[in-house]
């Protein structure tokens, strides 16, 4: 029987890094970031969506969607944000399914969601993994690896919903503030867990 899991942590907490050191372990990862791009692609339906809600004015010279423009619009303001997640987030769910209908019996299939908790999604799921991290590692990390002010850090982490609304969701919680090492190695009980 397959396993379904779904994996979230605020932005910056090391999700990415567990999520492919998962597939590593053998689970079939199902991406939303990877699939948010995919569903606005140039031509696709989404795209169509997204600029009749924001303008043409987000298209890049190549007719793409200026992602750091649109980001910029919904990270100030929350109605905005939420008229792109109407458009995005059923996209999504539904090439989520297909990609998990694709996958072999007997699969751990990891649903990788930014937003899970957000968008009450946990109760979908046989179990829910967070990746969590201190507010001040996050925004260190978004500072120091991505460039942001302190201020647009804390933005896109009030934007998430906050540690105590994650954890309550999990019924696994993967501790990311030591080494590589470290993380892989409580990955691979996570794992374990879940096949079990």
């Amino acid at each position: 029987m397959t396993r379904r899991v779904g994996l979230t942590g605020g932005v910056a907490s090391g999700k990415s890094t567990v999520s492919a050191m998962m597939r590593e372990l053998g689970a079939v990862v199902v991406d939303a970031d990877l699939l948010a791009r995919e569903v606005v692609a140039v031509g696709s339906d989404g795209l169509a969506a997204v600029v009749a809600a924001f303008g043409p004015e987000l298209l890049t010279d190549d007719g793409e969607l200026d992602r750091p423009a649109l980001g910029a619009i919904v990270f100030a303001d929350e109605a905005r944000r939420r008229t792109l997640e109407g458009i995005i987030h059923p996209l999504v769910r539904a090439r989520g399914a297909e990609l998990e209908a694709a996958a072999p019996a007997d699969s751990l299939v990891v649903h990788d969601i930014p937003l899970l908790a957000e968008t009450g999604q946990a109760d979908a799921f046989d179990a829910v993994v967070v990746v969590d991290v201190p507010t001040e590692v996050q925004v260190d990390r978004m500072v120091r690896l991505r460039g942001m002010t302190r201020e647009e850090a804390l933005a896109r982490i009030a934007a998430q919903a906050d540690r105590a609304d994650r954890l309550a969701v999990a019924t696994h919680v993967i501790e990311n503030t030591g080494t590589l090492d470290d993380l892989r190695q409580r990955v691979t009980e996570v794992v374990e867990s879940l096949r079990r």
